[in-house]
């Protein structure tokens, strides 16, 4: 016989069950009011008479004759059976009766009965309260109103791995550490002063006995109250969850991959991204090594593995690696080591227990690890297009787990999709360093020697914006000890932005060399740049933000004789110009349409400079940053222009510290020249007369000149230069001639006459009597030409200070 409890769900207490005593005959001898309820029988009516004979219908008695039986044989029996209803029907009733005796040693029955519905019912309750503290999988844990724990289930008792009787009295939280006791404690305090449940809160609970084993809960705590409504306590339902918390943190781990991994086009950066993505929700230290020829934007070979560059590192605790060095000297793994293998074999190595003597302190180091205590290990491939471009490494030393087999495949997901952003990288590294290359290969690679000016360059390219640009600059020597200084931007970015810019480069070479006005050279640009347009146009290319639609430039000429300095711009911005004083202005120059737009005119302005003064070209990177004013940017760049006296160097870096950012998001040039005066002992000038005794004379003065200045042994053929120029231009010109010499790297030879003819240099035959002037010169000299202005044209010789070549 089961033993039961009287509780008010209990349909056999007292005050709920139909009672009935019946004799060791059968018969009747008790009755109470709750049987009469049920069956309609009066206590009158039934007590003295046998039960079976009033309660009992004749089909139904070889059952009740069972359930005698077993009762004698027992002593009790539980069961259901149908009465007889006063009215005739049948009733299903529940059935409890056992045996108890009289002082008089009289043997009755005790029958305590109820609808067999109500039995079911409870019988159901009893049953999910029995599965509750015995089969349920979910714990069940009830706390006292004095936060003691009164009880706990068998699912309590798996998940601490602690005997549920060492549970009964110990206060709230007690077995977990601190930190998750003084929660659990709070979450229960609250519920039982608030009454309010709490539904699904997740809880660490990580136990004193075993602290780094990571435990998950899943908690919800309802507080219990009798039908007076005296608390009793605060029961709660707690699951495990430890491993739907560690997926869930996978699936967060591999978002965070998607978020943070590859934010720029970077290799090493990348590859210090995922080492920082992976400490610690998956390892203790990471560090991710990449093939040398990756870290260089080069593709690796696919047949060997080679030496490997640490670019990545990661750790958590005191023995954290070093720094990465992505540019240190590379390393070899060890042929024994899981790297080794990994990189050789393209598979993942994944070594759940490391024996603590299966490395020595030597082959760890040469295997790279952080930590002589890291006890389990994975090593997965970088592989992107069928190229294994490194390895990542992921050691544990602090967490306890082992690594296992889905953490292998999370590692081997990760370093999947870091695999395509390392090698998204090393391509556009490649390319960058491919363009940079022709970029660089475009732009002058040192300033010429010249005595004009002294020069300082800051050529500094974009590094947030895709693609080369197409800022460019130049310092061009010109006859006359003069310089052209040029500085340019072709509008747009890309591949065809730096062709452009070459192309321009070159057209102003060679229009310099004509020896054009500032004016004249930005219309012939501007004429280039429509071509140049107009044949894009033409055959269909016109890439999204590389086609060309415009440049701008600036182009200044400086003569150190004259102190002169002529310029004209084409849509570019205004050059500063500190005088020796310091005094700083922005130069009133007429803007000029931008180079493209066609068929509008250029103006040139000439200036007088002083000597030392200081001239600043710049392209609209310097002053046209997002995050800067315009108008702040020119009177910045004027505040780091006025000490004239200061080092060239050291002037030009302080406008590029105090207006380029350290990511300049556009191509930045700065261009700073001092000026110098030659003096004037070394510049002879005469005009001649136009007759034929000039040309004795101009020798004659020639000779004088050079002998003062030390230069007899140029004597010879400067007089013959001097002689056949004079003798050209009063012969073809008419009208006075202007000779001079400079001396300066060269000796200067110089003839200007009105005449705008150009000279020819042609070869006489044997029996012409004239025609070899001009082949005698060039003979003589190292470089002639024609240089034009707006009242003649000047015909000009250098021959090097050292001696006529030979």
């Amino acid at each position: 016989m089961t033993e039961f409890s009287a509780s008010h769900d209990d349909p056999f207490a007292p005050h709920l069950a139909a009672l009935a005593v019946l004799d060791d005959r059968g018969d009747v001898t008790g009755w109470n009011r709750r049987a009469e309820e049920l069956l309609g029988h009066p206590g009158a009516a039934v007590i003295g008479r046998p039960a079976f004979e009033v309660l009992v219908d004749p089909p139904d008695l070889p059952a009740v004759r069972r359930a005698a039986a077993s009762c004698r044989r027992t002593g009790g029996w539980f069961g259901r059976l149908r009465l007889r209803h006063r009215d005739g029907r049948l009733v299903e009733m529940g059935l409890r009766a056992h045996a108890f005796a009289r002082d008089d040693r009289v043997r009755e029955w005790l029958v305590a009965g109820a609808l067999a519905a109500d039995v079911l019912e409870w019988q159901r309750d009893r049953a999910v309260l029995d599965g509750l503290y015995r089969r349920c999988p979910i714990g069940l844990v009830v706390h006292g109103p004095d936060l003691r724990v009164l009880r706990v289930n068998r699912a309590i008792e798996r998940f601490t791995g602690v005997p549920a009787a060492d549970f009964r009295g110990l206060p709230t939280g007690h077995m977990l550490l601190p930190d998750d006791a003084r929660r659990a404690v709070d979450r229960v305090r609250q519920v039982l002063e608030t009454g309010r449940p709490l539904i699904y809160s997740e809880q660490f609970a990580r136990l004193q006995q075993d602290p780094a084993r990571e435990r998950v809960a899943l908690v919800s705590s309802f507080r219990m109250e009798d039908p007076s409504g005296r608390i009793l306590g605060v029961a709660e339902m707690i699951e495990d969850i430890t491993e739907r918390h560690r997926a869930q943190r996978r699936l967060a781990l591999l978002d965070q991959v998607g978020s943070r991994i590859g934010t720029t086009l970077d290799v090493a950066e990348t590859a210090r991204e995922l080492a920082e993505v992976m400490v610690p929700h998956l390892a203790d230290h990471a560090s991710v090594d990449l093939l040398q020829p990756v870290t260089r934007g080069e593709e690796p070979a696919r047949s060997l593995a080679g030496p490997v560059v640490r670019v990545g590192a990661c750790g958590v605790g005191a023995q954290q690696p070093g720094p990465p060095h992505p540019h240190g000297a590379p390393v070899e793994f060890a042929p024994d080591t899981p790297q080794a293998r990994c990189l050789t074999e393209g598979r993942p190595v994944l070594e759940p227990v490391l024996p603590p003597d299966s490395f020595s302190a030597e082959s760890r180091q040469g295997a790279h690890a952080p930590d002589l205590a890291a006890h389990s290990l994975i090593v997965v491939p970088l592989a992107a297009r069928g190229m294994v471009l490194g390895v990542l490494t992921l050691w544990r030393s602090r967490h306890p787990d082992p690594f296992e087999a889905d953490d292998l495949t999370l590692a081997q997901e990760l370093a999947s999709r870091a695999a395509v952003a390392i090698d998204n990288a090393r391509r556009f590294t490649e390319q960058q360093q491919t363009a940079f290359t022709l970029q660089s290969s475009l732009l002058p690679r040192a300033v010429p020697d010249q005595s004009a000016v002294e020069v300082a360059l800051r050529y500094l390219p974009a590094s947030a914006a895709p693609g080369l640009g197409g800022d460019w600059f130049d310092v061009i020597p010109l006859s006359g000890a003069r310089v052209a200084l040029v500085v340019g931007d072709v509008v747009g970015r890309g591949i065809h932005a730096a062709a452009t810019m070459g192309r321009l480069r070159t057209a102003v070479h060679t229009l310099a060399s004509l020896d054009l006005e500032p004016d004249e050279v930005l219309s012939r640009l501007d004429d280039l740049v429509t071509l140049l347009a107009a044949e894009q146009e033409a055959i269909g290319e016109r890439p999204v933000g590389e086609q060309v639609v415009g440049a701008t430039c600036l182009y200044a000429v400086y003569d150190p004789v004259s102190r002169r300095c002529s310029m004209a711009r084409a849509g570019h911005p205004p050059p500063v110009v500190t005088a020796p004083d310091g005094h700083v202005a922005l130069l009133d120059l007429p803007a000029g349409p931008p180079l493209g737009l066609g068929g509008l005119p250029f103006e040139a302005r000439e200036i007088d400079l002083a000597d030392g003064s200081l001239l600043c070209l710049y392209t609209n990177g310097v002053i046209g940053e997002r995050h800067l004013d315009a108008d702040i940017g020119l009177a910045k760049l004027c505040a780091a222009l006025t000490r004239p006296a200061d080092a060239l160097e050291r002037t030009c870096q302080a406008v590029v510290d105090s207006l380029v950012p350290a990511r300049p998001s556009d191509d930045i040039v700065v261009l700073v020249a001092r000026t110098h005066v030659l003096p004037p002992d070394d510049v002879a000038s005469w005009q001649l007369p136009p007759e034929p005794a000039s040309a004795a004379r101009a020798r004659a003065l020639a000779s004088a000149k050079l002998t003062e200045w030390g230069l007899e042994h140029l004597a010879f053929s400067t007089e013959l230069i001097a002689s056949e120029l004079v003798t050209n231009a009063y012969r073809y010109a008419g009208g006075p001639v202007t000779l001079r010499l400079i001396r300066e790297r060269f000796l200067v030879c110089e003839v200007s006459d009105g005449s705008h003819t150009a000279p020819h240099l042609r070869r006489a035959r044997t029996t012409d009597e004239g025609g070899r002037g001009l082949f005698l010169v060039a003979q003589m000299a190292e470089r002639w030409g024609t240089r034009y202005g707006r009242e003649g044209k000047t015909v000009w010789t250098e021959q090097p200070l050292a001696g006529l070549l030979t």
